[in-house]
């Protein structure tokens, strides 16, 4: 089998992570709970796993990084917890699904939102963002990276907008965390959203998200949390006051390790591999007759996304002839991403997505640029 659906989930994880959570599964308690050895040790790891996200992600202090199970959490954290009826949000048309749905909630509930188009290649205008301002716009939200196209916003730039306006500055990092570096506070990141099983190279099942000291975000869930259990109210501190609840020790542990590989490791030589091999995908299929390729190839600063479709044939079908024929793994369809695929126009045909990894070789993209060529003769 040859895994090239890396903007899913990570399928090749390092020796490393694996080690972590098979040692955690036998070792740890539930952290908080009691001064147990097992309760002790789990607290440990994950206020380590806390410091090494801070570290990575350039945060005030550790207590910013909150934990949860994935992108998708964080992002309905964020938002429901911080719009009320009257607010205005601008997003974009490249947000996943994840970002989308709890703003057409909100939009439901009375708040105003703002989707900023794009151009034939799938790049946001910021002259466009920053004329979408308005007196009651609250917040900015918006992808790092398409997981559709690979194509890229420019956070710095979209920063500096929010702050020079006083908005909120939200970022959903699921498809670059792990492959750009992400430092919240060059960037004007007042709530960043992560998940741990994409280019985190960490287990399913976690991620996590920065909040900014005095952003205050409304708790979407209450519980345990093993601190001021007589008070009727959840604990307000940070991060307890966002996670209600066990946190998931075991895979906290295996994305501590995976946080170590990345910088053991570095991202500048992990992002220049999967670029080199998006590379040479890219330029082995745009020369097959009957291919068409979606996002911005005119620049290296992308995701190492190839997103393409052979003639009409339903994204779906090919798919599944890469997989049955080849061996080869890639997601059609439409990828969460509903309102890029209608920019794109291709919601009736979706597209075949590549998306590579530090793990895949050459051999395999040639293999895979061969395959592309065979069924679209």
């Amino acid at each position: 089998m040859i895994y090239m659906d890396n903007a899913a989930t990570t399928l090749h994880k390092p020796e490393a992570v694996r080690q972590a959570v098979f040692q955690a599964m036998g070792t740890l308690g539930n952290a908080g709970r009691g001064a147990s050895a097992p309760a002790l040790d789990a607290s440990r790891v994950i206020y380590g796993t806390r410091e090494k996200l801070a570290r990575f992600f350039h945060a005030e202090n550790a207590n910013r990084i909150v934990f949860t199970a994935n992108s998708t959490e964080s992002l309905n954290i964020a938002l429901k917890g911080l719009f009320v009826p009257g607010d205005h949000v601008i997003t974009t048309v490249l947000e996943h699904n994840s970002v989308l749905r709890p703003l057409y909630e909100c939009r439901e509930n009375g708040a105003e939102l703002t989707i900023l188009g794009c151009d034939h290649r799938g790049n946001i205008s910021y002259e466009e963002l920053e004329s979408a301002v308005r007196k009651n716009t609250k917040a900015v939200v918006c992808t790092h990276a398409s997981n559709l196209t690979g194509n890229m916003i420019d956070l710095k730039r979209t920063g500096e907008i929010a702050g020079r306006n006083g908005l909120l500055f939200i970022v959903d990092a699921s498809q670059t965390a792990g492959v750009y570096p992400v430092d919240v506070q060059e960037n004007g990141i007042d709530v960043l959203c992560f998940t741990g099983h994409k280019s985190l190279l960490g287990p399913q099942g976690t991620g996590g998200m920065y909040v900014k000291q005095g952003v205050k975000i409304r708790p979407l869930l209450s519980g345990g949390s093993g601190i001021d259990t007589y008070n009727p109210r959840h604990p307000s501190e940070m991060p307890t006051a966002l996670e209600a609840g066990t946190l998931n020790g075991h895979g906290i542990a295996g994305l501590g390790a995976a946080v170590s590989y990345l910088e053991q490791t570095g991202l500048d030589v992990i992002r220049n591999r999967e670029l080199a091999l998006m590379r040479q995908f890219y330029e082995g299929v745009s020369r097959i007759p009957g291919v068409k390729i979606y996002g911005d190839f005119e620049t290296d600063r992308r995701c190492p996304i190839v997103s393409l479709n052979i003639g009409d044939y339903d994204s779906s079908e090919v798919s599944d002839e890469l997989n049955m024929t080849y061996g080869i793994v890639t997601r059609p369809g439409a990828h969460c991403a509903p309102l890029m695929h209608r920019a794109l126009g291709t919601v009736s045909q979706g597209a075949v997505r590549f998306s590579f990894s530090h793990y895949n070789t050459e051999e395999e993209v040639e293999y895979a640029v061969k395959a592309v060529k065979e069924l679209a003769d």
